[in-house]
């Protein structure tokens, strides 16, 4: 089954917790498809990952560029998979497809946001009912990852 993360945000947003997380899948050599809720909210992170550090960017591109399947990083709102992804990160409550066919999964989820965390909920008994190896990491105040559950 999918190995299943649970990121929970309190001290970071996902424009600053994301990009390292998709530079440690690169450096694994697993493609990457990050599902966002909305098409702005990919527009945006699109645009982020090309400037979010000033020496470096991270190599990607959207569902609607030319070539999705030659993308390291490929930013989608839909639950295609046409990089052939071996992680899929969800984001903002995204809906994700079935995950069996991953051998990670990372839902990164903003602890402000009710939507966001009632649609974590909701997708933690859905994957642990599913029978994926869930586990749930929280922020602390350093911003670092601390296991929950």
């Amino acid at each position: 089954m999918t190995e299943v993360l649970f990121y929970h945000l309190t001290q970071s947003t996902l424009e600053e917790a994301l990009p390292p997380l998709l530079e440690k899948s690169l450096q694994r050599g697993w493609n990457v498809v990050v599902q966002s809720g909305t098409e702005e909210r990919r527009d945006a992170l699109d645009a982020h990952l090309w400037t979010w550090r000033d020496d470096s960017f991270l190599a990607h591109g959207t569902d609607r560029d030319p070539h999705p399947a030659d993308q390291p990083v490929l930013l989608t709102t839909g639950e295609g998979n046409a990089n052939d992804a071996r992680i899929r990160f969800v984001v903002d409550g995204a809906s994700p497809p079935d995950l069996s066919a991953y051998e990670r999964a990372v839902f990164l989820f903003d602890g402000h946001d009710a939507d966001q965390l009632e649609a974590a909920r909701r997708h933690w008994k859905h994957m642990k009912t599913a029978g994926h190896s869930v586990t749930y990491w929280q922020q602390a105040e350093d911003r670092r990852w601390e296991r929950q559950a």
